[in-house]
C-alpha cells in the first residue's frame, strides 16, 4: 500500500496545476451558453451583462493558461485576450453551419430546434472553439473540448482539422474526423462517416494523412474515405458505405449498386442482394 500510496501521490504533485477535464468543461459550456441564448441556461437581458461574463471567462481562461505553461506556446494572458478578440469570427462560422444545416435538413423546423437539439451544432460548435485555440497554440485543451462533444454526440472531430464555412453534420453519430483532413465550404457528411488516414508510422505524424474534401460534396452514411493524397473533387457525391483510398474528379458520383433477383421456384421468394462499385 505504502508504495501505491508514493506512486499517487508523486503523480499528484507533477500534476498539481493541471487543469481537471470537470474545469474545462465548465469554461467550454458557459463560453456557449453566453454565445447562443438558446443554449444558456438563463437570458442574459442587458448588453453590461454579456460585456461581464465574457470578461469573467476570459480571466478564468488567462489563469487556467498562466497556471499551465506547458500545455502551450506564448504567454498566458495574451493568448486568452487574443482568443476572446478572434471569438467572433467563430461565432460567425458557427451561425453559417446552423443555417447549412437547417438548409440541409427538411426535417428541422426552425433554427432554434437546431440549436437546443442537433448533435451536429454541438459537435461543429466544439470543433470551432478548439480550432481556434489549437492554431493558437494552446495544446490538450482543445482536444478535451472535442472529445466533452464526442462523447456526447458519437462525433469525433480533431481541432486540429481545417474545415471551411457552411459545414453540416446530419444525425452524426459514428461521424470521424482525423487531424490533417480538410474541408472546403457548404460540405455535408451524414452519419458513420470516417475521413481518416491510412497506417502510417509514427514519425510520419506531421505530414498530411488524412483526405481533402473540396467545396460542395456530399458524402453520404457509412463512406470511408482514407489517405492525405486522397481528393475528393469539389461537387461530387459519394453514396452509402463507399470505401475510398484514391482520389476522384469533380461532379463524381461513387456509390454502391445493388442488384436484386428474386428466385420464386417455391411459394417462398428468395432474394439475393449482390453488390459492385460503380463510378459515373
Amino acid at each position: 500500500m505504502k508504495t501505491l500510496v508514493d506512486k499517487i501521490f508523486k503523480s499528484h504533485q507533477e500534476c498539481s496545476k493541471c487543469p481537471s477535464p470537470k474545469l474545462i468543461h465548465d469554461f467550454f459550456e458557459e463560453l456557449l451558453g453566453v454565445l447562443f441564448p438558446e443554449y444558456a441556461v438563463e437570458i442574459l437581458h442587458e448588453k453590461t451583462q454579456i460585456e461581464s461574463r465574457l470578461e469573467d471567462l476570459k480571466d478564468r481562461f488567462s489563469t487556467i493558461l498562466t497556471n499551465n505553461p506547458h500545455l502551450h506556446r506564448g504567454e498566458g494572458q495574451k493568448l486568452a485576450e487574443t482568443f476572446f478578440y478572434d471569438l467572433g469570427q467563430v461565432y460567425d462560422l458557427i451561425h453559417q453551419d446552423v443555417d447549412a444545416m437547417f438548409a440541409g435538413d427538411p426535417a428541422a423546423k426552425s433554427r432554434t430546434e437546431i440549436l437546443r437539439s442537433y448533435p451536429g451544432f454541438y459537435s461543429i460548435a466544439a470543433y470551432r472553439i478548439a480550432n481556434l485555440l489549437f492554431k493558437a497554440g494552446i495544446f490538450m485543451i482543445p482536444r478535451m473540448i472535442t472529445e466533452f462533444a464526442h462523447g456526447r454526440t458519437g462525433i469525433d472531430i480533431h481541432p486540429g482539422a481545417n474545415i471551411g464555412n457552411h459545414f453540416c453534420i446530419d444525425h452524426g453519430t459514428g461521424v470521424v474526423i482525423g487531424e490533417t483532413t480538410r474541408i472546403g465550404n457548404h460540405v455535408k457528411i451524414y452519419q458513420g462517416v470516417t475521413l481518416g488516414a491510412l497506417s502510417v508510422n509514427k514519425e510520419d505524424a506531421d505530414k498530411k494523412r488524412h483526405p481533402t474534401i473540396e467545396d460542395n460534396v456530399v458524402i453520404y452514411a457509412g463512406a470511408t474515405i482514407l489517405g492525405g493524397e486522397t481528393i475528393i473533387g469539389k461537387g461530387s457525391v459519394v453514396g452509402g458505405n463507399v470505401w475510398l483510398t484514391k482520389s476522384i474528379p469533380p461532379n463524381s458520383k461513387i456509390y454502391y449498386q445493388t442488384k436484386m433477383y428474386v428466385d420464386g421456384t417455391d411459394s417462398t421468394d428468395m432474394y439475393i442482394l449482390k453488390t459492385g462499385n460503380e463510378i459515373i
